[in-house]
């Protein structure tokens, strides 16, 4: 038989600091009063409100500097990724791959190796071949995106990338069957430039020519 569990105090303790971030009682980069205070104000011992602060700490909301006491270092506890991604609108997704993709053709314009073209060539070569079938074009359209944002050498605009993949996936695979139209030859030609734009390390027409297609994704899904 299931039985209820007590919440430990830490936690407890975590959670009434945190509601009291919430509220605003302390801003963005103010320093928490110290545990002597803290501790009588929510009814436990100093090891338990440090305890706490640990909690929060390791959640993003709080900071502990050596020799200079406690910071709020964030007004709300970060939510996980995935969950914000599941909930998203499939416009905002593809905006922010706008912004995310846009700055990496430029950097990969920009900093691009003899490597690096030949994987989006190659990308780019694959995605042609692979355009019969739904799901495999999608996958095949992926991956000469993400080489362009490999070739920006950002390991965080590609994290975010990778991210982004599971939620816009599906999303592409169930456009193009309403649709009943993919992997045209002016839609390549389309990817093929953006390809020569950052071939010729034109890192302002990349950037520009990323933009305009995406863009027009995500007018398609409107």
């Amino acid at each position: 038989m299931a039985q209820v569990q007590r919440t430990p105090l830490a936690d407890q303790a975590a959670e009434l600091l945190l509601e009291r971030i919430r509220s605003g009682e302390w801003e963005l980069g103010e320093k928490l009063p110290g545990e002597t205070t803290l501790a009588p104000q929510l009814g436990v011992g100093r090891s338990t409100v440090r305890e706490a602060i640990r909690q929060l700490a390791g959640r993003g909301v709080l900071s502990s500097r050596q020799g200079a006491g406690v910071f709020v270092t964030a007004l709300d506890v970060r939510e996980d990724w995935d969950q914000v991604l599941a909930r998203a609108d499939i416009i905002a997704v593809i905006e922010a791959r706008i912004a995310i993709e846009t700055e990496a053709a430029g950097l990969a314009a920009s900093r691009r190796t003899p490597r690096d073209l030949h994987a989006i060539r190659r990308a780019l070569d694959l995605r042609w071949q692979r355009r019969a079938g739904i799901e495999e074009h999608v996958d095949a359209d992926t991956a000469f995106h993400r080489a362009i944002v490999a070739a920006a050498h950002n390991p965080i605009l590609l994290e975010l990338f990778d991210g982004f993949t599971p939620r816009l996936r599906q999303a592409m695979i169930d456009m193009l069957r309403i649709r009943d139209a993919h992997g045209s030859e002016a839609d390549q030609h389309v990817h093929a430039n953006l390809a020569d734009a950052i071939a010729q390390r034109d890192a302002i027409a990349a950037s520009a020519q990323s933009r305009t297609h995406l863009s027009s994704l995500a007018d398609a899904l409107r």
